[in-house]
This record gives structure tokens, sequence and C-alpha cells, in this order.
């Protein structure tokens, strides 16, 4: 019932894929999500230079949420795009090449660099909620930063680009219709919320970055509130990703628009083959509900009853 998925161009396996940071940058560590039922990958972000990230405590999980503050480590793009070449040794499935950098010219030299490489898609990182300190605000709360990146990356590159959002905004079904306009191609929804944890008995923040990005369970309403809203402002496709942990989590992701659906912390909640799992429910799901394809149900839920 669940066959390949078309996205921008590209033909996926299924619509289940990694999403960015879960299994890093390694060739070997992407391949195995694709041994595991991922119909397609995406890279821990890359960087024009190498990143150690943050120090350690980094990240925590509980049974209803996992806060980390890896801070963004990398290899940099040109270790990391021999990653990427040997990735396609390894696996047939598509490859998202995620990317960050600190400017509108920066994204635009590593959208070059990354091009070279055997990737399917770009994404760009302009909402980790974790680097302040570093890089200041988050593109990803400006139409206007949101609008001068893209643009620059699309005169760039060829390769299809996906822009990544935040659901720290406000106005993201907004935010999302300038990137479309400025000629993005997709649109990632949502990385992490920003949050924190306190160790009660020591007094202090858990994480050494004290605040950090919260994904699993805990995300996954507001992930598919922002992909519900901007679904509704946008032509282009979505990727829904945040807190999908079960095959229904993944079909109602569809149901509010998603075409694609990213899978992150549910790694650590349910093991590496949380992609069969997630892929073998939504197909019980179906065929209760006689469900024959994905396409007949995406964005259902905007044409419910009220």
């Amino acid at each position: 019932m669940i066959s390949a998925t078309s996205f921008c161009g590209v033909e996926f396996g299924n619509p289940l894929i990694l999403a960015s940071g879960v299994w890093g940058s390694a060739a070997s560590s992407l391949a195995r999500a694709v041994e595991n039922g991922a119909g397609g990958v995406t890279v821990k972000s890359l960087s024009l230079a190498p990143r150690a990230g943050h120090p350690n405590p980094t990240m925590v999980g509980t049974k209803t949420y996992f806060l980390n503050a890896v801070g963004l480590s990398n290899p940099g793009i040109e270790a990391g795009k021999e990653e990427l070449r040997r990735y396609k040794e390894l696996a047939a499935a598509p490859l998202i090449g995620s990317i960050f950098a600190g400017t509108a010219d920066e994204f635009a030299q590593l959208a070059a660099a990354v091009s070279v490489s055997p990737i399917d898609l770009i994404e760009l990182d302009l909402s980790c909620p974790n680097v302040g300190r570093e890089f200041g605000e988050p593109f990803a709360y400006s139409a206007a930063a949101i609008g001068a990146i893209t643009r620059q990356v699309k005169s760039a590159t060829r390769v299809p680009v996906s822009v990544k959002l935040s659901p720290n905004a406000w106005n993201i079904a907004g935010l999302a219709a300038a990137a479309e306009a400025a000629g993005a191609d997709a649109i990632t929804a949502v990385n992490t919320v920003s949050g924190m944890a306190i160790n009660v008995r020591a007094r202090s923040p858990v994480l050494h970055n004290k605040q950090g990005g919260v994904s699993g369970p805990a995300l996954f309403p507001l992930a598919l509130k922002c992909v519900y809203d901007i679904y509704e402002r946008v032509r282009i496709p979505i990727i829904g990703t945040g807190g999908v942990t079960t095959g229904e989590d993944a079909l109602a992701m569809i149901m509010a628009g998603a075409t694609l659906v990213g899978i992150g912390s549910a790694v650590y909640y349910r093991g590496a083959e949380v992609f069969k799992k997630i892929r073998a429910e939504m197909e019980g799901i179906m065929a209760e509900e006689g469900i024959k394809t994905l396409d007949e149900i995406r964005g259902a839920a905007h044409r419910a009853c009220p």
C-alpha cells in the first residue's frame, strides 16, 4: 500500500526519511537507516569549516521528550563531501544534504560546494535553536533573511532546495510563504523547539549549554500544527518532521499536508528498525480504514467537516 513517493522530482522508496542529525554524517551510519527501511536520508548539517560542537553533557532523554545541544558538530564540507560520495556507494536511496552557515554568502558557498556531491536535495538549516551564542538569532525568525538566503542559494545550485523552519516562530506559515516566494522548492517543518532541563539536586541545568532543542513525542503536536498551517499557505511540498514516533503519527503528518515524513528521535525510543515498524503500523491502519494510497489522504485534515 505504501509505494514510492515523488518529492521535487526525486523518487523515494517510501515517504519515511532519516531526519538530519540523528546518525551523523558517516556514510555507514546513513546507509544503516536505509537497511532498516528508510526511504531516504538527511545528513547531519555541514558547515564550511569543521565544528567540535558543545562540551558534554549535550543530550538527555525522558519518556516524553529528548533534549539536545550538540552544537552542530560536523567534519566540515570537504570531509563531509567524501562521506556523501561513499554513501552513494553503499545505498541507492535519495540523499538530502543539510547545510548551515552564518551569512547568506556562506550559505551560497556551501550550496555550491555540496552540489558537486551526489546529493538529491539540499536542506537549509536556518533554525537550530541551540547555537545562539555563536550565530545569534536564527534566520528562520525573519522573512527577509529567509528570502535573501534562499535566493542566493538558488542562484548557486540547480539541486532542489528545502528550507527548514522553526516551531519557535509564531508566524511560521508566513515564513514558509517567504521561502516559496524566494524560489524554495520545498519546506522542512520543523526543527526542534527551545527548551531546557534542570537537575534539582545539583541545582543546575543538565546540559552544558544550559538550553537545547526539544524533540520526541512532546514536539509532535507542535510540529503537526506547523505542517497544517504551512500547507494552507504554500503550494510547494513539505517534509513533516518532529516527534513522529508511530505509524499513526506519520499518517497524521500526511493528513496535515506532508509528502515526506522525517524520523529522528524515534530511533532513540524504538530502535534502529523504527522505519520498518512505523511503515508496518501505517499499512495496518490503512488496511483497517480502507485507504489504498497515501495520495488520497494527503491534506485530508483540511477537507474534514467542522
